[in-house]
C-alpha cells in the first residue's frame, strides 16, 4: 500500500525534500519510513529507481496549532452554550413555579374538624415544618371552639360573620371579644384560647407550619358529624 505521506512534487506547494545522495538512500528510508514503491507518483524526467523520484510534503506546524486552537474554541463555545441553556431553563422553571395562582372559593376542599366547623387549605402545606400556609375555617352559627393552642403563631382574619374569641384554659363567655368582618388578631404560639361563632363565619389563618391544634381538654371536643351518604 502506498505511503500516504508522499505526494507528487508538482502538486505539493511546499519545497520537496530530496535525498542527498545514493549512499544515504537506505538510511534515509529507515529514518523517514519511506518505502520505494513503483506505484507512487514520480517527477517527470527522473528514473523511478532513484531516490530523487520520490518526495514528501510536510504539514506546517502552524497549521496543526491552528487546528488545535480552533478545536478548543469550538469546545469552549459548546460548553458555554450548554451552561446558558441550563441557566435559562432553570430561570424559566423558577418563574413558572412562582407565577401567581388564583384559588376559587368553589374549589376549596372542606374537611370537618369539630362539630359545626370545617377546614380547607388555600395555599401551601400546613403540615410542612417551616413552610408558609393559608387556611380557612368555616363554622355554623353558634358553633363553639373549645380551649386549645398552637405550636406556632396564628394570624387570623375574619372574612364572614362574627368571630368571638377569648383567652384562658377553659371556655369563659365573659372573656369573649367580638371580631367582625375585616378584623385581625395575632394569637401567639402556645397561647390558650377559645371561640364561638355568630352567623355562618369564615376566618382565614396565615402562618408557618406545622399547623396543629392541641386541645386543653379533649373531652370537651365534639367530633364532626358524619358526611351524608350519597344516594
Amino acid at each position: 500500500m502506498p505511503y500516504r505521506g508522499l505526494i507528487n512534487a508538482r502538486r505539493c506547494k511546499m519545497s520537496p525534500l530530496r535525498f542527498l545522495g545514493p549512499e544515504t538512500m537506505r538510511q534515509r528510508r529507515m529514518r523517514d519510513g519511506i518505502s520505494h514503491q513503483k506505484n507512487l507518483p514520480i517527477e517527470a524526467g527522473l528514473a523511478e529507481n532513484t531516490p530523487e523520484a520520490y518526495v514528501s510534503c510536510k504539514v506546517p506546524v502552524e497549521g496543526i496549532n491552528m487546528s488545535k486552537n480552533l478545536f478548543k474554541s469550538v469546545s469552549v463555545a459548546a460548553t458555554l452554550l450548554a451552561v446558558f441553556a441550563v441557566a435559562s431553563y432553570s430561570q424559566d422553571k423558577k418563574a413558572n413555579d412562582s407565577a401567581h395562582k388564583i384559588v376559587r372559593y368553589g374549589d376549596l376542599k372542606w374537611t370537618g374538624i369539630i362539630k359545626g366547623c370545617e377546614i380547607a387549605t388555600v395555599a401551601g402545606d400546613p403540615d410542612a415544618d417551616g413552610a408558609q400556609f393559608v387556611l380557612r375555617i368555616k363554622c355554623a352559627d353558634g358553633a363553639k371552639v373549645p380551649a386549645h393552642w398552637h405550636p406556632t403563631d396564628e394570624y387570623l382574619t375574619v372574612l364572614k360573620g362574627a368571630f368571638l374569641v377569648g383567652t384562658g384554659e377553659s371556655f369563659d363567655e365573659s372573656k369573649l371579644q367580638t371580631m367582625n368582618v375585616g378584623n385581625f388578631i395575632l394569637m401567639p404560639k402556645e397561647m390558650r384560647h377559645f371561640a364561638v361563632n355568630k352567623g355562618e363565619t369564615i376566618v382565614q389563618i396565615n402562618g408557618v407550619g406545622p399547623f396543629k391544634v392541641n386541645w386543653v381538654n379533649p373531652s370537651e371536643v365534639e367530633p364532626p358529624a358524619a358526611p351524608a351518604a350519597k344516594p
